[in-house]
């Protein structure tokens, strides 16, 4: 069984303007065409059994309209999180409503959002998804759409649960883009932190993810491909080839996340 606990697809009368406007901020292909079928038949072409689906609403207004969607979605090989934006005044009632609908998660992105994951203004969010036991996906590290700044550095997860200490959190990019050896020295071992493989491929020394795993745990390790922007079998094969156990492995590709998501 393989779950990918990071893709990203959007409605229909949307996604071929949201694919390409994304694709040129980044200078990356995709390998999809971002709608909800395509994503569908990718996850079972690569044989995945379930894509975790993470929205982002990148403007205030958009969080109700984005989380209806995501319930739409939410059902057969994709399970889909919820999103809020913290400019938003509401967001800790769209909060219960994201646990309302059956979402299993919140997905966040600072740079995106346009705020830094450090800011006191969050606790009441880190605390309402801590209560709710939403687990909160974050896009850590560099970014290109704000190449100049980082948003979520590893160390902010520090800051975080030392205000709100219970509240779990998958840390995208196996903690940080390009900034492992933050990771390396801030949050490994943090029993409420996973790590998720999203994008890593080729940017992600073998030997490194080696020893992230090893210091943090294959048990808070979860598979991730951030389709579309890579194929699931792309870091598929990259775990596959790792000199790790087939324990391990197993626990990565599939075990965890039916733990942390509460996948049946």
């Amino acid at each position: 069984m393989k779950i990918d606990c990071h893709i990203h697809a959007f409605p229909d009368g949307i996604a071929e303007r949201a694919m390409k406007k994304l694709s040129d901020t980044a200078g990356f292909p995709h390998y999809s065409l971002g709608t909800e079928d395509d994503t569908r038949r990718i996850l079972t072409d690569c044989g995945i059994d379930i894509g975790v689906l993470l929205p982002i609403a990148t403007k205030p207004s958009q969080q109700t309209s984005v989380n209806n969607w995501a319930s739409q979605v939410n059902n057969g090989n994709i399970v889909s999180f919820g999103t809020v934006h913290p400019d938003n005044t509401e967001y800790l009632d769209e909060l219960d409503r994201i646990k309302a609908l059956g979402l299993k998660g919140v997905k966040i992105h600072p740079d995106y959002q346009g705020f830094f994951l450090f800011e006191e203004r969050l606790i009441p969010f880190w605390k309402r998804c801590s209560e709710l036991k939403l687990p909160v996906t974050i896009h850590m590290g560099y970014d290109p759409v704000s190449p100049e700044n980082r948003h979520a550095m590893p160390q902010d997860l520090v800051f975080i649960h030392e205000k709100v200490p219970d509240v779990d959190i998958i840390a995208a990019h196996m903690g940080g883009m390009f900034c492992w050896e933050a990771v390396f020295r801030y949050i490994c071992g943090d029993r409420h932190i996973w790590l998720d493989t999203a994008f890593t491929k080729g940017f992600l020394e073998s030997e490194l993810m080696k020893k992230l795993i090893k210091k943090h745990g294959a048990e808070r390790v979860v598979f991730a491909s951030d389709l579309p922007w890579h194929l699931p079998d792309m870091e598929m094969k990259m775990i596959e080839n790792l000199s790790i156990s087939d324990s391990d492995k197993e626990k990565i590709f599939w075990k965890n996340a039916v733990e942390l998501l509460n996948i049946e």
